[in-house]
């Protein structure tokens, strides 16, 4: 039997050709991804996807069986970014938004159970002895985790503004509200 010897012979360089094709592969992906980061548009914005409101009110008010608010002459920088009415379980307007210092402010109106609103609105907040008077009406303060509210209950339902800011600020928005 014959045996047949086969010689293998390394190309000198190859190592060190392979490493340079991967390098060049990597800086022409890292080219691309700069080219495409550099020229396609970024918002620039803060984030805050602002929603249409003002439409949905005057519907919301028909289908309400409470006097429906919504705020009127905010200044400029506040953004709506939530606008719900749902009257499936209860009757329950939620109208959410990004103030000027980009903090959370929300109203929840319903016309469910005064403990059920706050829970629902405030996740945790416990009622507390201080008020904030609202055009010469006080509004009771919850005090929550994440969230602290005022709180006016009515004979057709509960309003409640909370959200992030201080109860001061939220005092300022609620006086702001409007049921026309």
């Amino acid at each position: 039997m014959a045996t047949e010897t086969v010689t293998v012979r390394k190309r000198p360089g190859m190592a060190a050709k392979s490493v340079r094709d991967m390098v060049l592969s990597l800086a022409a992906v890292m080219a691309a991804g700069l080219v495409i980061y550099y020229f396609i548009p970024h918002s620039g914005g803060n984030g805050v996807h602002a929603v249409p409101y003002q439409d949905s009110v005057p519907s919301a008010r028909r289908a309400a069986p409470y006097p429906l608010l919504a705020p009127e002459g905010l200044p400029s920088g506040w953004n709506a970014t939530s606008v719900n009415y749902d009257g499936t379980n209860a009757d329950t307007w939620t109208l959410g938004f990004i103030d000027p210092s980009t903090q959370y402010v929300a109203l929840e109106q319903s016309n469910a159970p005064l403990n059920t609103v706050v829970q629902n609105a405030t996740i945790d907040a416990v009622k507390q002895s201080a008020t904030t008077m609202v055009n010469g009406v006080a509004w009771t303060h919850y005090q929550g985790t994440r969230y602290q509210a005022l709180v006016l209950p009515g004979a057709k339902g509960t309003t409640v503004v909370f959200g992030t800011e201080s109860f001061a600020k939220l005092g300022d928005f609620a006086a702001k509200l409007s049921d026309h």
